[in-house]
């Protein structure tokens, strides 16, 4: 049996998209024909209440479940909620200092850091990468990279996707820009593959990430 993969999206503070990237990034995993299951560690459990208004057609998530308890439980629990799919993601608390994401970050294969082009959101970022480098020095194995979300085609913009290619963290090659289709999506409990012609940008955008993802994990290869 193949080894179950897992992406937890991680970040520092709120309003950076961990939610909405989770969700999309899973209905594009399958509509790739994938099975996928999000496990939501946020307390909040923004992505279960996503999924509760969700009208349940494809693509979406085969299974959306909330995790809490003891961080020593976090893997097996993520493990048996997430049975028999090949893919999972994590929503992550919007903190470093979270148990939930101090444990998802012990046994992920590959952690996405949202970043909203912005000073604040850089300084946040800086606190991602030295917890999730000092994370790579005892685990060889996960992998981490940048994304670039709510992008516009700004000069600020333009100077902190600049900045991001100075961290020691890699960037993704898909940046995700400023688009209503996203947000409609979520107030209608689904994901931009269910939306009509107005959201093919952003179903392009998601299809490229979740290639970017299979390839940076190497699940295509296995």
């Amino acid at each position: 049996m193949k080894k179950q993969l897992s992406i937890a999206l991680v970040s520092q503070k709120g309003g950076a998209g961990k939610t909405t990237i989770a969700m999309q990034l899973a209905a594009a995993l399958s509509a790739g024909g994938r099975r996928v299951a999000v496990a939501d560690l946020d307390p909040q459990e923004s992505a279960l209440r996503w999924n509760e208004a969700a009208s349940g057609e494809p693509p979406f998530p085969e299974r959306v479940f909330a995790v809490a308890g003891d961080a020593a439980a976090i893997a097996e629990t993520v493990r048996r909620g997430a049975e028999e799919c090949a893919l999972v993601v994590l929503d992550c608390p919007p903190s470093i200092e979270h148990p939930h994401t101090l444990a998802a970050l012990e046994f992920v294969d590959l952690a996405l850091v949202p970043v909203v082009p912005g000073p604040t959101d850089l300084w946040s970022t800086r606190a991602v990468e030295r917890l999730i480098l000092l994370v790579q020095q005892r685990r060889r194995a996960l992998r981490a990279a940048l994304l670039p979300n709510r992008v516009q085609r700004t000069a600020l913009a333009g100077d902190v996707l600049e900045v991001m290619r100075e961290f020691s963290l890699p960037v993704m090659p898909v940046a995700l820009a400023q688009r209503t289709a996203y947000a409609q999506s979520a107030v209608q409990g689904g994901s931009v593959f269910q939306l009509g012609r107005a959201a093919q940008a952003a179903r392009e955008e998601m299809t490229r990430l979740a290639a970017a993802v299979i390839d940076m994990t190497g699940e295509k290869n296995r």
